[in-house]
Order: C-alpha cells, then sequence, then structure tokens
C-alpha cells in the first residue's frame, strides 16, 4: 500500500461486504484483488451494530488482501447518503496587504477552503466533503486551479456535503476497528455518479438509480455537479422477504430463489416452468410456477420505481437528457431495465463493470470508489486535506458572525417556483407486508418539460 497508485474500495452494504483493490497501470485502472462476504450489523444501509459490522470488514478485506497479495492498510470507503444535505458555500481571502499582488501558492487555496467551512452546523451534523465549483481571482471567474496566477483577492465557490454525525462516526470506527485507515470517505453518489458516467452524461444531466440490498438510492448528476439525493428505504432485502412470506419458505431458499429463477419482469417468466420449494411445516416441496415468483418480485420493483418517479415530479423533474443508469445487486435481475422504462419515459441502461472477475452492477460503487480515488486532481486533495483537518481559521469577524449553512431545501428553492420536500427528511417507511402485482401508471407527457426543467431546476 506504499504504492500510492494503488486504491482500495470498501463498499459496506446490507447484505454484502465488497472490497475491490483497484491499480493503476498505465494510466488504466485494474482490479488486482476483491473480496465478498456476507454483511452484519447494518440495517437499510445504516450500521446499527459497530462490532459485528467491523468482523465482517475484515474477513472481507483479508479476503481482497490474499487475492491480490496486497498488504492492505488503508481504504476509501463509501457513506450512504441517508440524510445528506448540500449547500452553497462560498469563500474569500485577501493574498497581500496594501495591494500588492503575489502568486497564489498551496496555502491559499488552503487558506480560501478553510473560510468556506465557517458555517453554523447543527451539532448533529458532520461536514463529509467540499467540491469546488470554481475559484475568481480579483473577479475573474471560471478558474479550476489558480495556482501560478497572480493576485490580490482569492475567492472559492463551492457545494458542502454535510450528513449526520452518527452515520459518520459508525462508518469511521466500523473500519478502524477492522485495524485498517481510511484514506478517504466519499458519499455514494458522488462516487458513482461522478466517475461512471460519461461526460455528457454528467454535464447534460442523468439519473443514477443505486438499487442495493438495504435500500435504492436515485440521485441526479447535472453540469457535474451532484444536484438532488432521494433515498428509498426499500432495497433486494425486501424482495427477498416477500419471496420468504408469500412462499413461506426461508430467507435463505427465497434469496436462492431470486438470485437463481427470478425475474423484475413478470412478463418475461414462464408459468410452465415449476420450481420446487421447501415450505416450512411441509415434508415433500411444493412446486410455484416461475411466473408467479416473478410475479412477487415485479410487485415490490414496481413500488420502489413508483416512489422514485413521484419524487422526481415533485421537484419538476422531467425526462433528463442523459437518461437512466441502474446499478446495485438488484439491477441483476433480468427485466428490470424493461419494467424501468416504464416509470421513466427515457432511455434506460444497467451500469457493468468491464474488469474482469466483477462484471456485475453489484460491484458498481465498489469499483467507482477507486475510480474516484485515482481522479482526484491536486485541487480536490487540497480541500479533502483542509475538510479531514479540521482545524478552521476564522477571523474576528468571522467567528462572531458564521454562516448558516444552506440545506437542500434552500438550495433549491432558488431555482423552483415552489420548494420542493427536502431531500434530506426522513423517507416513509416501508410496507413490510409482501407486495402484490399492479398496474404500471402513464405518466402524462408535460409541454416543455426539458426547457422548463433547464430554466428553473439548475442554475
Amino acid at each position: 500500500m506504499e504504492n500510492s497508485q494503488v486504491y482500495v474500495g470498501l463498499d459496506i452494504g446490507t447484505t454484502l461486504i465488497k472490497v475491490l483493490v483497484c491499480e493503476n497501470v498505465k494510466g488504466q485502472l485494474k482490479v488486482v484483488g476483491t473480496g465478498v462476504q456476507p454483511s452484519a450489523g447494518l440495517n437499510r444501509g445504516v450500521i446499527v451494530d459497530i462490532d459485528k459490522t467491523a468482523q465482517a470488514n475484515s474477513r472481507a478485506v483479508a479476503e481482497a488482501a490474499a487475492k491480490s497479495g496486497i498488504d492492505i492498510k488503508k481504504v476509501v470507503v463509501a457513506l450512504p447518503a441517508n440524510y445528506l444535505q448540500m449547500g452553497h458555500v462560498h469563500g474569500m481571502i485577501t493574498i497581500a496587504s496594501q495591494g500588492q499582488s503575489r502568486e497564489i501558492v498551496n496555502q491559499d487555496v488552503i487558506d480560501v477552503a478553510q473560510s468556506t467551512l465557517t458555517q453554523n452546523l447543527p451539532p448533529e451534523r458532520e461536514i463529509i466533503d467540499l467540491v469546488p465549483q470554481e475559484f475568481t481571482v480579483d473577479g475573474f471567474k471560471g478558474i479550476k486551479d489558480p495556482r501560478g496566477m497572480v493576485g490580490v483577492r482569492l475567492e472559492l465557490a463551492a457545494t458542502l456535503y454535510t450528513g449526520p454525525k452518527t452515520i459518520v462516526h459508525n462508518t469511521k470506527k466500523a473500519v478502524e476497528q477492522a485495524g485498517l485507515q481510511i484514506q478517504d470517505l466519499v458519499v455514494s453518489p458522488i462516487a458513482t455518479g461522478f466517475n461512471l458516467l460519461n461526460d455528457g452524461e454528467q454535464d447534460f444531466g442523468t439519473l443514477v438509480v443505486d438499487m442495493g440490498g438495504g435500500q435504492t438510492t436515485a440521485s441526479i448528476i447535472h453540469d457535474h455537479q451532484l444536484k438532488f439525493v432521494y433515498v428509498d428505504p426499500e432495497g433486494g432485502q425486501l424482495v427477498t422477504r416477500d419471496i420468504s412470506t408469500v412462499l413461506n419458505t426461508s430467507m435463505r431458499n427465497a434469496e436462492r430463489l431470486k438470485r437463481d429463477h427470478g425475474y423484475a419482469d413478470s412478463r418475461m417468466a414462464d408459468e410452465n416452468v415449476q420450481l420446487a420449494v421447501d415450505v416450512v411445516g411441509q415434508n415433500q416441496p411444493v412446486e410455484y410456477s416461475e411466473k408467479y415468483l416473478a410475479e412477487i418480485i415485479e410487485a415490490r420493483i414496481r413500488q420502489i420505481f413508483q416512489r422514485i418517479s413521484n419524487r422526481l415530479k415533485e421537484v419538476h423533474a422531467p425526462n433528463l437528457p442523459g437518461g437512466v443508469i441502474l446499478l446495485g445487486g438488484v439491477t441483476a435481475l433480468p427485466g428490470v431495465v424493461e419494467l424501468a422504462k416504464e416509470y421513466f419515459t427515457t432511455n434506460v441502461k444497467t451500469f457493468v463493470p468491464e474488469q474482469m472477475g466483477v462484471r456485475h452492477p453489484g460491484f458498481a460503487l465498489a469499483i467507482a470508489l477507486g475510480m474516484y480515488e485515482d481522479h482526484l486532481n491536486d485541487i480536490d486533495r487540497l480541500l479533502k486535506q483542509t475538510v479531514q483537518q479540521g482545524a478552521l481559521i476564522m477571523s474576528p469577524h468571522q467567528a462572531e458572525q458564521p454562516r448558516k449553512l444552506e440545506t437542500t431545501r434552500s438550495y433549491y428553492q432558488e431555482s423552483y417556483q415552489k420548494p420542493m420536500p427536502d431531500a434530506s427528511s426522513e423517507p416513509q417507511q416501508a410496507k413490510e407486508e409482501p407486495m402484490t402485482p399492479e398496474k404500471p401508471v402513464k405518466k402524462p407527457k408535460s409541454k416543455g418539460g426539458i426547457k422548463r426543467f433547464l430554466e428553473n431546476f439548475f442554475d
């Protein structure tokens, strides 16, 4: 791990812990080792038992170390987007006194980043990341790297991401207790959106739907920025529970049925194919049709897609030019793309990593973590260093009048005619009862949706 070109992504999922060891070889990131172990101590994407999660992390890392032949000490860790808040921040410093200009250096970038972090945060929240938008030198805007330029005043416009201290603390503790150091903490939608989408998809706008075991995260990437996040508390684990409840079989059998014989779209299943299911209280297996199994799965996935669609309507988000990118373990089910097209009438596709050994949508986040760290430039690293150190240098005036962080709600109120519901608010509780099939709801086409969206939604 002394080689700076090696990065280890750690995806702490509700059902599985995934570790990918990635190495940059001549500009290309290659997977040289993987570790996958059953997860423990999580509930719908959030760590609730640090000890159990730490043990699972340790087993997965040990497997990846054995396969790669690398002694893993540092990891890049994904943070769930639950209760994530984002806001515009602005910082300004004077580089030289008495109007004497000089060249801008690394320390100036750190100082202006520190000035953006003087926020009046609630005690239960913690700064996670600071993503730069642009620097301004003496009024000249649109600068990505001001170092080496000459100026008197340096400004930084950035997006500040904050999350609950409980989630951040538990994640850090579960990693450190496994004997690992945290190289970086990355919010999941930032890792996937900034690295798995091409330049055009990030620029024009794309909806990324990560369907994991414990929850589903929908995020909008536009203008190379994370603009919107919605976390739905349902995922693949609840689909498995539906199968278990309806067929009266164990969770283990239900997971096997879903993985080996499941379809997200029941129209693709065969009514004539019979599956022998071990039923609790029965001496002999009971046969159910493949189509009946698919109908159970389809009902729950339809509900997830319907809620995401409804939430997008609330923020007046039409069909984005970049379409919809599906990733996560649930999207490996045949028919999930066809089902999604009924709720998002735009281009829909599943992201599958191209690297050998990880060609499964469930590895998308883990590979994105390695790509994220590999793609960081010097400015990104300086800002991350500032956030991680947490040593804020405030002038007396700044200390007396700290700026209040804009929440996700105020972030969008500038762009919408009516305010959207707070994206960080707690989502409705998942319904535990098994789902029954329902017909898809056809969405009416709004006139001028794209034009109105681009005019009103984004700055």
